[in-house]
């Protein structure tokens, strides 16, 4: 095992548990694809890939990271399989571990998942050379729980158009949430709760609309959307609300049980699946859309991403049905890429007033 000093534990998937990593005396760091580097990740990968991974690997091959103390890859997907794959080449030296995840949440893939929790914890607890007790992850998970509901207060507030600096200062804070320790994001969120508010601040020019897709980490690009006419009353991304949520902690139960449970729950992903219900995500995406009362959808799909295009459809019919537009929009991690697009955001806006 190679001695680092660094605290820090690399991921790249909203399905980490990162409550293990807070109780081990680790801190979660997400490596997100957002900043300007060579496009190099060609050189290991295929060009039509998708452009998160790639943006990940450009960060690593610029020596763009904080010193890590190892990484963790899920195998949710093929390119993330491929990613952990050149990971492994291009910094050899790491600690790595990849966990398979299920793509259902049925009482075996549960179990299942719960088994790789655990090779996770023996992991962690092999990396720090010490081994922690279980009320040490209960104890983190009441922090993460903590900060799943602050978050959630926060969420409100942008739906209400209550929060100074909008949804651009909102993905800030989910950026800050996933690299941070909880400890210090929570204290960040309660200052916020403290902060006098200006109702003269409020912001009620731009339309009301859902957004959704994999990925959209940039705040930057939230400053666009608002630009060209659009409140984003809520979201459902894996570097936004996705990635945070509460862990009921039944004590009669296997903890790690308990934390696969909840994580297997997530809002879906494209890649996952119900079995009993097909058009599950549609489902998900149109409730959420009702439920911020918004006038549209808009989704922003990774290019390359097939889970998500093949899923496009039925979205699509489910939004039809209840007379809700709907505009799909690809990206590729730039802000270039939504910069192109800003013609149709502020037609499709257009036709929503």
């Amino acid at each position: 095992m190679k001695e680092k000093n660094s605290q820090l534990i690399g991921f790249t998937c909203a399905y980490t548990p990162m409550a293990l990593i807070d109780a081990a005396g680790f801190t979660p760091y997400r490596i997100l694809p957002t900043g300007e580097w060579p496009d190099q990740a060609g050189r290991l990968l295929h060009d039509n890939l998708c452009p998160h991974i790639k943006r990940v690997l450009d960060r690593a091959l610029d020596n763009d990271l904080p010193d890590l103390f190892g990484m963790v890859f899920i195998n949710s997907c093929d390119a993330m399989r491929r990613l952990a794959d050149a990971w492994k080449s291009i910094r050899p030296g790491d600690n790595v571990i990849l966990m398979d995840l299920p793509a259902t949440a049925e009482k075996i893939d549960v179990s299942f998942y719960a088994g790789e929790i655990s090779r996770f914890w023996d992991t962690l607890n092999t990396w720090r050379g010490a081994k922690v007790g279980p009320e040490q992850i209960s104890e983190s998970i009441i922090k993460y729980n903590h900060l799943a509901l602050l978050l959630k207060d926060t969420e409100e507030k942008i739906r209400q158009g209550n929060l100074p600096g909008g949804s651009p200062r909102m993905q800030e804070i989910y950026n800050r949430a996933s690299t941070e320790s909880a400890d210090r994001t929570i204290a960040y969120l309660k200052d916020i709760e403290e902060q006098d508010y200006d109702p003269a601040d409020k912001a009620t020019d731009g339309v009301p609309v859902f957004i959704f897709g994999n990925m959209l980490p940039d705040p930057d690009v939230y400053t666009l959307f608002e630009d060209s006419g659009v409140h984003v009353a809520g979201n459902d991304f894996c570097t936004g609300s996705r990635l945070f949520s509460s862990v009921e902690v039944d004590e009669e139960q296997d903890i790690f049980l308990n934390i696969s449970h909840r994580i297997l729950s997530h809002p879906p992903c494209a890649r996952t699946f119900k079995p009993s219900s097909p058009a599950w995500i549609a489902e998900d995406v149109l409730a959420k859309a009702k439920a911020c009362d918004a006038k549209g959808v808009i989704g922003h799909i990774m290019k390359f991403c097939d889970p998500y295009l093949a899923r496009i459809p039925m979205i699509r019919k489910a939004l039809q049905k209840e007379g809700i537009p709907m505009l799909i929009i690809e990206g590729d991690c730039t802000t270039r890429s939504i910069g192109q697009q800003k013609t149709r955001i502020e037609a499709f806006i257009e036709m929503l007033r």
